[in-house]
């Protein structure tokens, strides 16, 4: 019954956003109460365990979420993500153009939430399609890969750093190896899917889109902008002070040294949320101090980079909700029960569950947070590596994304896509992506 329970809630869901388009937070609310209800739930619990879910998901993700986006805005109005964009360009030149696009938007994805960074990229996409005459679909699909692909593997996404906290993975290993499944998950999906694409729906490939929706475009001359190797350092620090930190416990580990002083303060670095404040001050001076831009109007970025993130951050809350009332109701439990002496490798498990939720919800974080509802109670019957669970549940949770996922509809309106012709690209990109990711990831589990 459990598992009805918990299916009828997800068809309630898809009915409460996708047909009465009621607010993706509101809904996720009505269903947690119904399904709570549903579960046999004391009266008196429901909203303690609403409330905790919702809370303790954020409490974790608000402040790396909300430093990130800061660190992105300045990044971008600044015109640092355009340099580095453009610089890569030259420096690939027009014969490797789809790599020095892959290059610049995986840089840029680190930094910047996929929307954002869809949103800032594209114009630069459309400039370079125009200048050396090629199709806007041939360098579209690469970038739309690249940011997809950080979006779900790489802290300080919402994604990734969502499921580590629920999961109690360490963030810094979760960036390591999602690193390692990211690089070759990009070539496959990217240069490589082009090819294969260009033959399913060659057609595709002489639209011309439209980026009109997207309003003016800020731009900016190049001697105006930051210089190249400020730009990536500054996108890439918290990720190298995260890195930094995870290699060096690892070290410690492997080499059985003491603990002191001098290696605690390196994991305090290396702390999430430690490494984004870091960054974030850092990129003041750096994308704006140093560059003579006033305080005031540094501080206009932040401020606009977090009305932005403001909906996002309670849809994430309510899936967190969501997610403990799965467990708080018993319906983790039965799930582990369920599964109890088989041989299904958690990563597997957790990959087919976000991909299943994916499918039939749409939203890759709420899909992953749900995921983690029903795995939790299985991980403490294995020794499963928790950073590689996380990044299983963020690959299944990019599958097939179709008509109830907003991104679906922003590929296809950038583009001028039909619908045939979205699904032969976006949608198998985003399954290729899931996929791949989920090979690479099994295959590192055979290492770790």
């Amino acid at each position: 019954m459990p598992l009805v329970i918990v299916a009828l809630g997800i068809v309630a869901l898809l009915i409460l956003i996708m047909g009465l388009k009621l607010n993706t937070f509101i809904s996720l609310i009505v269903v947690s109460f119904g399904v709570a209800l549903a579960l046999g739930m004391p009266l008196e619990e429901i909203v303690k365990t609403i409330e905790a879910g919702l809370g303790g998901t954020l409490g974790h993700l608000a402040l790396i979420f909300g430093l990130g986006a800061m660190l992105g805005k300045l990044i971008a109005d600044s015109g640092g993500a355009q340099r580095i964009a453009m610089t890569l360009v030259n420096k690939f030149g027009e014969k490797n153009i789809q790599w020095a696009v892959v290059a610049a938007s995986f840089i840029i994805g680190i930094a910047l939430f996929f929307e954002v960074g869809l949103v800032l990229l594209i114009p630069i996409v459309f400039a370079i399609s125009r200048e050396l005459k090629v199709s806007i679909l041939y360098l579209g699909i690469p970038m739309v890969a690249a940011l997809s692909v950080t979006h779900g593997f790489l802290p300080p996404h919402p994604g990734p750093t969502v499921i580590a906290g629920e999961y109690g993975a360490d963030l810094g290993q979760v960036l390591l190896y999602g690193f390692i499944v990211a690089v070759p998950t990009v070539i496959i999906a990217g240069p490589v899917f082009t090819k294969i694409a260009k033959k399913l729906v060659p057609a595709s490939f002489t639209k011309t889109g439209s980026i009109a929706s997207l309003g003016e475009q800020k731009t900016f001359k190049m001697e105006d902008t930051p210089g190249f190797g400020i730009s990536v350092f500054t996108a890439l620090l918290p990720v190298i002070l995260m890195s930094i930190a995870t290699l060096i416990t690892l070290l410690q580990k492997t080499m059985g040294l003491e603990d002191n002083g001098l290696l605690a303060a390196i994991r305090f670095i290396g702390e999430a949320g430690t490494a984004m404040l870091l960054s974030l001050l850092f990129a003041v001076y750096s994308m704006g101090l140093a560059r003579k831009i006033p305080m005031k109007d540094i501080m206009d970025s932040c401020t606009n980079a977090i009305l932005h993130i403001g909906m996002m951050l309670l849809i994430i809350g309510g899936g967190g909700a969501f997610k403990q009332v799965l467990i708080d109701g018993g319906v983790g439990d039965y799930v582990a029960e369920l599964f109890k002496g088989t041989s299904l490798s958690p990563i597997l498990l957790a990959w087919i569950i976000a991909a299943i939720l994916r499918i039939s919800l749409g939203s890759a974080t709420v899909a992953a947070l749900t995921t983690a509802g029903l795995v939790i109670p299985m991980l403490g019957q294995t020794d499963v590596n928790l950073a590689l669970v996380v990044l299983a549940t963020g690959a299944g949770s990019l599958i097939a994304s179709h008509v109830n996922d907003a991104g679906f509809w922003m590929f296809k309106e950038y583009f001028g896509l039909s619908m045939k012709e979205t699904f032969a690209t976006w949608t198998l990109l985003e399954t290729i992506i899931s996929v791949a990711g989920l090979g690479f990831i099994l295959l590192i589990s055979l290492f770790v």
